[in-house]
């Protein structure tokens, strides 16, 4: 996350001339009240003011195309989620120690598109919240605190849950009861086997963790590999990996924050794809379209065995408004086709960009599933060299060009490609082409 925001947010106070007053006076107010802890986008930040489907709207009446944000993932503002949510605010939002009737209704639709070992549902509030949990869990149930993932993972924010999110802490040694394993990238890491690879890589790291004392807690991972730098084929090579973390006695967390709810287009959850049934899934973002909604799925024994010895209790977690939220994204994704949407618009896409690598050679490499993309620039197409300094140019050129888009990976140089679900094939277009132009040094 934290290289992922470098890579994106070039934004520096010397600059402001470039805003106008009223941005600048927002920005001023920003500094004052926030400080450093403050994060913008852009070398000139956006005042936003509305948003609708795929796209957001300026104070000077600037339309944006959003190809980067997954939290509003069945559109802006949707219709359906909105007025669920002013209805159910007008009648009831309180929290979850009494009864009422939406919050049960959503835990068994939702939990019905899980495999059925994943019995009961635990709501939060956010991702963070939710893999917090999930470590809680873990360790509890095995005994151990050891936990492996990922080289530039990211799992959320707080104590806890940055200790296993290296991209939150580059250039610093890891905690000692925490291993992170190279990502399955078979493009920089070329090989016949991405599975087997990945699963040995997993296995030693699991046996440094024993030998340290640590133990074995679980590997947590999203399936899409998102802040590694997305990668997502071959289907089905997670699978040896989970057979090492089974064998060894731990348990597998899948961080569905991202690649959940239909994004990957071959299912509602993006560990589907591989074949796996998770001991423990984790949600966030995409939950509640803009409302804060988190959630744990987990084995009923596992559960179990955590309030047995301890007590759990979230005040906002599954209020009869998030409930709403919740309900209504997951009719939206139903009524409008939102997860074959997703494999239509998705294919499209990647073939257009492989088209546009064909003919621009600073594109090494476009992967992804579904409407979760990768796009990896390169100063050197042979030696793979990264270059980051070009994605913060096409970053920017694009905005100038009215499209919204961050980067991932560990040298920032991967365009995070990864919109509102009912996307379009001629959003699509418009976004190629945009990016087509940016490449050639076309001005704005």
């Amino acid at each position: 996350m934290t290289l992922e925001i470098l890579a994106m947010n070039r934004f520096d106070p010397a600059r402001t001339a470039k805003v106008d007053g009223v941005t600048q006076g927002l920005l001023d107010r920003r500094a004052q009240t926030f400080g450093p802890a403050s994060v913008l986008f852009y070398e000139r930040p956006i005042h936003m003011v509305s948003a609708h489907g795929v796209f957001m709207q300026a104070a000077d009446g600037t339309r944006y195309l959003d190809v980067y944000n997954n939290v509003p993932s069945v559109g802006h503002c949707h219709p359906k989620v909105v007025e669920a949510m002013a209805r159910q605010a007008a009648v009831l939002n309180i929290h979850t120690r009494y009864l009422y009737d939406n919050v049960h209704a959503y835990a068994e639709r939702l939990l019905a598109t899980l495999p059925e070992t994943l019995a009961h549902l635990m709501l939060t509030c956010t991702g963070t919240e939710s893999n917090d949990l999930a470590l809680r869990l873990a360790a509890n149930w095995t005994g151990a605190e050891g936990f492996v993932v990922t080289e530039t993972a990211y799992h959320g924010n707080s104590s806890a849950v940055t200790a296993i999110s290296p991209s939150s802490m580059p250039g610093r040694a890891l905690p000692a009861h925490v291993r992170a394993i190279p990502a399955p990238d078979a493009y920089r890491r070329p090989t016949n086997d991405v599975g087997a690879d990945f699963a040995a890589d997993l296995d030693r790291a699991i046996h440094e963790l024993k030998a340290s004392g640590a133990g074995f807690a679980g590997f947590v991972a999203d399936s899409i590999f998102s802040s590694d730098g997305i990668y997502a084929d071959p289907p089905g090579f997670l699978k040896a990996a989970i057979e090492v973390v089974q064998r060894h006695g731990g348990l597998f967390i899948a961080d569905e924050v991202q690649p959940g709810f239909g994004r990957t287009g071959d299912g509602f959850w993006g560990f589907e794809r591989h074949g796996v049934v998770p001991d423990i899934v984790t949600m966030g973002k995409p939950m509640g379209n803009g409302y804060p909604m988190g959630g744990v799925a987990v084995r009923a024994d596992i559960l179990q065995s955590f309030c047995d010895s301890v007590g759990y209790f979230n005040t906002f977690g599954g209020s009869p408004v998030a409930a709403a939220a919740g309900l209504a994204v997951l009719d939206a994704i139903e009524e409008d086709g939102l997860i074959g949407n997703a494999k239509d618009v998705g294919t499209y896409l990647m073939m257009r960009l492989r088209d546009l690598a064909r003919r621009r050679p600073a594109i090494g490499d476009v992967r992804g599933a579904g409407l979760f993309v990768g796009l990896e620039f390169v100063s050197d197409p042979v030696a793979k060299t990264p270059d980051a300094a070009l994605a913060s140019r096409a970053i920017n050129g694009l905005r100038d060009r009215r499209i919204l888009i961050g980067a991932a990976g560990p040298y920032g140089n991967t365009l995070k490609i990864r919109p509102p679900l009912p996307f379009a094939r001629y959003n699509a277009d418009f976004f190629v082409e945009a990016l087509d132009d940016v490449l050639s040094g076309e001005p704005a």
